[in-house]
């Protein structure tokens, strides 16, 4: 498992596991705003499963930093994947929360809200053009002002697509759908042409999909969520039309990523969302659909992709403001992202990295040839997800839609009972 796939499924289950009370009351005591003071002081840097894969590039960038600010000395924490938020949550509760922490946007809303997490607009706004705009909106909070952590690495997966099935569909192979109309007239006709045999998806709509559609996902003051609005129930309606005409896989409904992998190499099903590992599947598995790949952006109707952020977060109680800032500045700078997107797959979130040679040239490799066409959309990606957006709303939502496809519930009740759902869950988490 990639190291970003890998702190995405932790991040998933680990989701606002962190309860406000547990971090403290808020208030400003025993740290500063100010980062423009001298660098230097003993400060710790925790990251979230690293060590293993990662020591020597770690460890040389810290050498680096104290190199170039000699009274610093940075002491290096790893934890492990399993049990990371309750360790933060623990943490935070017992005053030990590290200066400088790798969270994902899930996991800092808590301790922004709780007022551990040092605000970034204010403390180290001269660095916010250094970074793609949003992967620096990403760890922004509904309901508060202010960044609160630096955007890290970003990953983000185009989508495969079969051109065989689409040409015997009658459709243009070189012309995939890029907007949800493109996909749903495309799908139906796919289905129709195929007598139900081929369906264009194995995946039913997530939160992202809605994003990605232009529904307005939460109020601004992040205090409800709103994805049940005429937008949303029109994209949950064209998914039940699609899964009525088999053009959305009838196994949708029960579909992991696995089981709809296996749809798309066995030709069942037309898109598919993967990596360059995919592709290295396909070549050895399923030769005849490798040779007829296609590779394009993920479906979006509003001219952003989905892109998944990690950050770096500074803890407003650190006694070395100044240093804790310069470091988690240091780790994702524009030379550090990209010393180590050359080390594992993801992408840097920094501005003009992304047009570098290894995110556009092409050498004929598989790898290669996925890497620069995920560069390529991230440029202009956000993070649709919303920060507060628990696994359990997920989970919420996931049936609720089930209930639609299956004509249990209209489109706009399962959104409107989603929705309800939600809120709920939203109250209790303070």
């Amino acid at each position: 498992m990639s190291v970003f796939r890998r702190a995405l499924a932790v991040a998933a289950v680990c989701a606002v596991l962190l309860p406000l009370s547990a971090c403290g009351s808020g208030d400003d005591s025993g740290g500063s705003t100010d980062a423009s003071g001298k660098v230097e002081g003993d400060i710790t840097f925790q990251t979230w499963n690293l060590r293993a894969n990662f020591k020597d590039y770690f460890e040389g960038v810290i050498a680096e930093f104290e190199k170039k600010y000699p009274d610093t000395h940075v002491k290096w924490i790893d934890q492990p994947a399993e049990g990371y938020a309750d360790k933060i949550s623990a943490d935070a509760a017992g005053g030990t929360l590290p200066d400088v922490v790798n969270v994902s946007p899930d996991l800092v809303a808590p301790l922004a809200k709780a007022g551990l997490a040092l605000d970034l607009d204010k403390a180290a706004a001269k660095y916010k053009k250094e970074y793609l705009a949003g992967a620096w909106a990403s760890h922004r909070i509904p309901g508060m002002t202010g960044t609160y952590a630096f955007p890290w690495y970003l990953n983000t997966g185009p989508l495969f697509y079969n051109k065989s099935l689409f040409k015997e569909a009658g459709l243009d192979p070189d012309q995939p759908p890029k907007t949800y109309d493109d996909l749903f007239a495309d799908a139906l006709r796919m289905a129709k042409e195929s007598d139900g045999k081929v369906a264009t998806l194995a995946n039913v709509p997530t939160i992202e999909d809605f994003g990605r559609y232009g529904v307005e996902l939460m109020n601004k003051e992040g205090t409800a969520f709103a994805f049940n609005d005429a937008k949303g129930v029109k994209l949950l309606t064209k998914y039940k039309e699609l899964y009525d005409a088999k053009a959305l896989d009838p196994q949708a409904l029960t579909a992991t990523p696995e089981s709809s992998g296996k749809k798309f190499l066995t030709e069942a099903v037309a898109m598919n969302p993967g990596s360059a590992l995919d592709l290295d599947n396909f070549k050895k598995q399923a030769p005849n659909l490798y040779k007829n790949i296609g590779i394009t952006d993920q479906i979006t109707s509003t001219g952003h992709v989905n892109m998944y952020v990690m950050g770096v977060m500074v803890n407003s109680k650190t006694k070395h403001t100044p240093a804790s800032v310069a470091f988690a500045h240091f780790v994702t700078d524009a030379e550090h992202q990209m010393s180590f997107a050359k080390k594992v797959a993801i992408f840097p979130s920094t501005a003009g990295s992304l047009d570098d040679p290894y995110f556009t040239k092409e050498d004929g490799t598989d790898e290669t040839r996925v890497r620069i066409a995920a560069a390529k959309s991230l440029k202009n990606a956000v993070n649709y997800t919303p920060v507060l957006f628990s696994e359990q709303m997920k989970t919420a939502l996931r049936n609720e839609v089930a209930k639609a496809l299956q004509g249990k519930e209209s489109p706009k009740a399962a959104l409107d009972n989603a929705v309800k759902q939600c809120d709920t869950l939203l109250q209790q988490q303070g």
